[in-house]
Protein backbone atom coordinates (compact mmCIF):
# COMPACT_ATOMS: atom_id res chain seq x y z
CA UNK A 1 0.00 0.00 0.00
CA UNK A 2 1.38 3.50 -0.93
CA UNK A 3 1.28 6.49 0.60
CA UNK A 4 -1.73 7.84 -1.38
CA UNK A 5 -3.43 3.99 -0.96
CA UNK A 6 -2.88 4.99 3.10
CA UNK A 7 -4.50 8.69 2.99
CA UNK A 8 -7.48 7.53 1.04
CA UNK A 9 -8.26 4.42 3.25
CA UNK A 10 -7.40 6.67 6.30
CA UNK A 11 -10.02 9.36 5.12
CA UNK A 12 -12.71 6.43 4.34
CA UNK A 13 -11.99 5.45 7.66
CA UNK A 14 -12.36 8.91 9.27
CA UNK A 15 -15.65 9.91 7.18
CA UNK A 16 -17.23 6.34 8.03
CA UNK A 17 -16.26 6.40 11.81
CA UNK A 18 -17.06 10.49 12.05
CA UNK A 19 -20.30 9.36 10.66
CA UNK A 20 -21.39 6.54 13.17
CA UNK A 21 -20.11 8.94 15.86
CA UNK A 22 -21.93 11.73 15.13
CA UNK A 23 -25.09 9.21 14.86
CA UNK A 24 -24.32 8.31 17.97
CA UNK A 25 -24.09 12.03 19.50
CA UNK A 26 -27.68 12.51 17.71
CA UNK A 27 -29.20 9.44 19.44
CA UNK A 28 -27.70 10.13 22.74
CA UNK A 29 -29.60 14.40 22.48
CA UNK A 30 -32.37 12.91 21.08
CA UNK A 31 -33.02 10.03 22.86
CA UNK A 32 -32.26 11.60 26.52
CA UNK A 33 -34.72 14.61 25.82
CA UNK A 34 -36.95 11.41 24.06
CA UNK A 35 -36.86 9.69 27.59
CA UNK A 36 -37.68 12.36 29.60
CA UNK A 37 -40.60 13.75 27.52
CA UNK A 38 -41.68 9.89 27.21
CA UNK A 39 -41.30 9.94 31.85
CA UNK A 40 -43.26 13.42 32.04
CA UNK A 41 -46.16 12.11 29.61
CA UNK A 42 -46.49 8.35 31.82
CA UNK A 43 -46.15 10.27 34.95
CA UNK A 44 -49.41 12.70 33.72
CA UNK A 45 -51.12 9.65 32.50
CA UNK A 46 -54.49 8.38 34.35
CA UNK A 47 -53.16 4.77 34.78
CA UNK A 48 -49.85 6.26 36.68
CA UNK A 49 -51.67 8.71 39.00
CA UNK A 50 -54.40 5.95 39.85
CA UNK A 51 -51.11 3.91 41.17
CA UNK A 52 -50.39 4.87 44.90
CA UNK A 53 -48.47 7.88 45.29
CA UNK A 54 -46.26 5.96 47.77
CA UNK A 55 -45.13 3.89 44.70
CA UNK A 56 -45.17 6.65 41.88
CA UNK A 57 -41.82 8.29 43.04
CA UNK A 58 -39.74 4.79 42.68
CA UNK A 59 -41.63 3.57 39.47
CA UNK A 60 -40.80 6.83 37.74
CA UNK A 61 -36.79 6.70 38.97
CA UNK A 62 -36.91 2.97 37.49
CA UNK A 63 -38.56 4.21 34.32
CA UNK A 64 -36.26 7.33 33.62
CA UNK A 65 -33.37 4.63 34.29
CA UNK A 66 -34.50 2.18 32.32
CA UNK A 67 -35.50 4.44 29.39
CA UNK A 68 -31.92 6.03 29.87
CA UNK A 69 -30.10 2.53 29.82
CA UNK A 70 -32.03 2.16 26.43
CA UNK A 71 -30.22 5.14 24.73
CA UNK A 72 -27.02 4.57 25.51
CA UNK A 73 -26.82 1.28 24.51
CA UNK A 74 -28.36 1.84 21.05
CA UNK A 75 -26.24 4.55 21.23
CA UNK A 76 -22.93 2.14 21.32
CA UNK A 77 -24.55 -0.14 18.90
CA UNK A 78 -24.66 2.27 16.30
CA UNK A 79 -21.01 3.10 16.70
CA UNK A 80 -20.58 -0.73 15.98
CA UNK A 81 -20.18 -2.45 19.00
CA UNK A 82 -21.10 -6.04 19.36
CA UNK A 83 -24.44 -5.76 21.70
CA UNK A 84 -23.50 -8.80 23.46
CA UNK A 85 -20.13 -7.23 23.99
CA UNK A 86 -21.82 -4.57 25.87
CA UNK A 87 -24.11 -6.81 28.06
CA UNK A 88 -20.96 -8.76 29.47
CA UNK A 89 -19.12 -5.68 29.64
CA UNK A 90 -22.02 -4.18 31.54
CA UNK A 91 -22.54 -7.13 33.48
CA UNK A 92 -19.09 -7.50 34.70
CA UNK A 93 -18.75 -3.72 35.62
CA UNK A 94 -21.95 -4.35 37.45
CA UNK A 95 -20.77 -7.54 39.47
CA UNK A 96 -17.61 -5.48 40.36
CA UNK A 97 -19.90 -2.02 41.09
CA UNK A 98 -22.03 -4.21 43.20
CA UNK A 99 -19.42 -5.63 45.26
CA UNK A 100 -17.92 -2.14 45.84
CA UNK A 101 -21.58 -1.05 47.16
CA UNK A 102 -23.04 -3.14 49.13
CA UNK A 103 -24.64 -0.09 50.95
CA UNK A 104 -26.24 0.87 47.80
CA UNK A 105 -27.47 -2.14 46.82
CA UNK A 106 -28.79 -2.81 50.67
CA UNK A 107 -30.92 0.50 49.62
CA UNK A 108 -31.97 -0.38 46.73
CA UNK A 109 -33.71 -3.43 48.31
CA UNK A 110 -34.84 -1.83 51.06
CA UNK A 111 -37.01 0.60 48.65
CA UNK A 112 -38.15 -2.08 46.83
CA UNK A 113 -39.42 -3.88 50.31
CA UNK A 114 -40.83 -0.28 51.85
CA UNK A 115 -42.67 -0.16 48.70
CA UNK A 116 -44.36 -3.78 48.62
CA UNK A 117 -44.87 -3.99 52.30
CA UNK A 118 -45.58 -0.08 52.72
CA UNK A 119 -44.66 0.08 56.50
CA UNK A 120 -45.55 3.84 56.33
CA UNK A 121 -46.26 6.04 52.71
CA UNK A 122 -46.01 8.96 51.33
CA UNK A 123 -47.32 12.09 53.66
CA UNK A 124 -47.25 9.54 57.00
CA UNK A 125 -45.63 10.79 59.39
CA UNK A 126 -42.68 9.00 61.43
CA UNK A 127 -39.79 8.59 64.03
CA UNK A 128 -36.43 6.46 63.38
CA UNK A 129 -33.56 7.35 65.09
CA UNK A 130 -33.69 10.51 66.44
CA UNK A 131 -35.15 12.18 63.40
CA UNK A 132 -39.23 12.47 63.01
CA UNK A 133 -40.68 14.25 59.86
CA UNK A 134 -43.38 13.48 57.13
CA UNK A 135 -42.44 11.44 54.46
CA UNK A 136 -42.15 13.63 51.40
CA UNK A 137 -41.05 11.27 49.07
CA UNK A 138 -39.88 7.23 49.00
CA UNK A 139 -36.71 7.10 45.54
CA UNK A 140 -35.01 4.14 45.06
CA UNK A 141 -32.00 4.62 47.20
CA UNK A 142 -33.37 6.96 49.94
CA UNK A 143 -36.52 8.42 51.20
CA UNK A 144 -36.56 11.84 52.06
CA UNK A 145 -38.43 13.28 55.27
CA UNK A 146 -39.27 17.33 55.62
CA UNK A 147 -39.03 18.24 59.64
CA UNK A 148 -41.59 20.52 61.58
CA UNK A 149 -39.37 23.08 61.09
CA UNK A 150 -39.11 23.21 57.23
CA UNK A 151 -35.92 21.05 56.99
CA UNK A 152 -34.87 18.40 54.22
CA UNK A 153 -33.90 15.32 55.94
CA UNK A 154 -31.92 12.21 53.42
CA UNK A 155 -32.50 8.67 54.93
CA UNK A 156 -30.98 5.84 53.66
CA UNK A 157 -34.05 2.94 52.66
CA UNK A 158 -31.71 0.17 53.81
CA UNK A 159 -31.33 2.04 57.17
CA UNK A 160 -35.40 2.34 57.55
CA UNK A 161 -35.43 -1.49 57.32
CA UNK A 162 -32.99 -2.66 59.88
CA UNK A 163 -33.78 -0.05 62.32
CA UNK A 164 -37.46 0.56 64.01
CA UNK A 165 -39.70 3.42 62.40
CA UNK A 166 -42.60 4.58 63.98
CA UNK A 167 -45.99 5.59 61.88
CA UNK A 168 -47.35 8.45 63.92
CA UNK A 169 -50.52 9.35 61.88
CA UNK A 170 -51.48 6.09 60.60
CA UNK A 171 -54.61 5.44 62.87
CA UNK A 172 -57.27 7.90 63.24
CA UNK A 173 -56.97 8.60 67.28
CA UNK A 174 -54.30 9.06 69.78
CA UNK A 175 -53.85 9.03 73.19
CA UNK A 176 -52.52 12.06 74.90
CA UNK A 177 -50.46 11.41 78.21
CA UNK A 178 -49.69 13.69 80.54
CA UNK A 179 -48.00 13.93 83.72
CA UNK A 180 -48.60 17.01 87.07
CA UNK A 181 -46.41 16.97 90.10
CA UNK A 182 -48.06 18.23 93.12
CA UNK A 183 -46.71 19.21 97.02
CA UNK A 184 -47.27 16.49 99.19
CA UNK A 185 -49.38 18.57 101.27
CA UNK A 186 -52.43 18.96 98.69
CA UNK A 187 -55.03 17.26 98.79
CA UNK A 188 -55.20 14.63 96.52
CA UNK A 189 -59.12 14.48 95.55
CA UNK A 190 -59.15 17.96 95.10
CA UNK A 191 -56.25 18.08 92.69
CA UNK A 192 -57.95 15.06 91.07
CA UNK A 193 -61.23 17.09 91.09
CA UNK A 194 -59.09 20.39 89.41
CA UNK A 195 -57.50 17.78 86.39
CA UNK A 196 -61.10 16.88 85.60
CA UNK A 197 -62.47 19.95 84.90
CA UNK A 198 -60.03 20.93 83.17
CA UNK A 199 -60.44 18.06 80.82
CA UNK A 200 -63.87 18.60 80.60
CA UNK A 201 -63.70 21.94 79.28
CA UNK A 202 -60.73 21.13 76.83
CA UNK A 203 -62.26 21.07 73.28
CA UNK A 204 -61.28 17.92 71.11
CA UNK A 205 -61.19 15.53 73.93
CA UNK A 206 -62.85 11.87 72.89
CA UNK A 207 -64.82 11.77 76.19
CA UNK A 208 -66.20 8.14 74.56
CA UNK A 209 -62.65 6.42 74.79
CA UNK A 210 -62.69 7.24 78.82
CA UNK A 211 -60.23 9.73 80.92
CA UNK A 212 -58.41 8.69 83.41
CA UNK A 213 -56.46 10.41 86.40
CA UNK A 214 -54.57 8.51 88.84
CA UNK A 215 -51.82 8.86 91.24
CA UNK A 216 -48.91 7.20 89.66
CA UNK A 217 -45.75 7.91 92.09
CA UNK A 218 -44.22 9.43 95.19
CA UNK A 219 -41.42 11.62 94.12
CA UNK A 220 -38.89 13.28 96.50
CA UNK A 221 -40.47 16.36 96.28
CA UNK A 222 -43.51 15.83 94.57
CA UNK A 223 -46.41 13.59 93.86
CA UNK A 224 -47.11 12.63 90.72
CA UNK A 225 -50.35 12.25 88.90
CA UNK A 226 -50.44 10.40 85.10
CA UNK A 227 -53.54 11.98 83.31
CA UNK A 228 -54.67 9.64 79.87
CA UNK A 229 -56.78 11.00 77.28
CA UNK A 230 -58.00 10.40 73.78
CA UNK A 231 -58.03 12.88 70.95
CA UNK A 232 -58.12 12.87 66.84
CA UNK A 233 -55.09 12.45 65.51
CA UNK A 234 -54.94 15.51 63.97
CA UNK A 235 -55.50 17.53 67.32
CA UNK A 236 -52.56 15.84 69.33
CA UNK A 237 -50.67 19.24 69.93
CA UNK A 238 -53.69 21.38 70.31
CA UNK A 239 -54.91 18.95 73.23
CA UNK A 240 -51.61 18.74 74.51
CA UNK A 241 -51.08 22.38 74.72
CA UNK A 242 -53.90 23.16 76.03
CA UNK A 243 -54.24 20.86 79.01
CA UNK A 244 -50.99 21.93 80.15
CA UNK A 245 -51.61 25.53 80.18
CA UNK A 246 -55.01 25.28 81.51
CA UNK A 247 -53.55 23.10 84.41
CA UNK A 248 -51.59 25.27 85.59
CA UNK A 249 -53.62 27.85 85.68
CA UNK A 250 -56.18 25.94 87.59
CA UNK A 251 -53.98 24.72 89.97
CA UNK A 252 -52.90 28.17 91.03
CA UNK A 253 -56.11 29.70 90.86
CA UNK A 254 -57.11 26.59 93.40
CA UNK A 255 -53.99 27.46 95.36
CA UNK A 256 -52.85 23.99 94.28
CA UNK A 257 -48.80 24.13 94.94
CA UNK A 258 -46.42 22.60 92.14
CA UNK A 259 -42.95 21.88 93.87
CA UNK A 260 -39.53 22.35 91.86
CA UNK A 261 -36.55 21.22 92.71
CA UNK A 262 -34.94 22.99 95.74
CA UNK A 263 -31.24 22.87 97.80
CA UNK A 264 -31.25 23.63 101.21
CA UNK A 265 -27.87 25.20 102.45
CA UNK A 266 -26.04 25.07 105.81
CA UNK A 267 -23.61 27.00 107.08
CA UNK A 268 -21.86 25.86 109.89
CA UNK A 269 -19.83 28.90 111.34
CA UNK A 270 -16.36 27.41 113.35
Amino acid sequence: MNFEQFLTTLAELGVTLGGKIIAALLILGIGLKLSGFLVKLIVKSRPFEKIDITAQTFLKSIIAISLKAIVFVTAIGVLGVPLTSVITVVASCGVAVGLALQGGLSNLAGGIIIIILKPFKVGDYIVEGGVEGTVEAIGIFYTTLLTPDNKRVIIPNGGLMNSTVTAVNQLDTRRVDFKFSVSYSSDIDKVRKVIAYVIENTENIIADRGVDIFLSNHGESSIDFSVRVWTQTENYWKVYFSVNENVKKAFDKANIEIPFPQMDVHVKNN
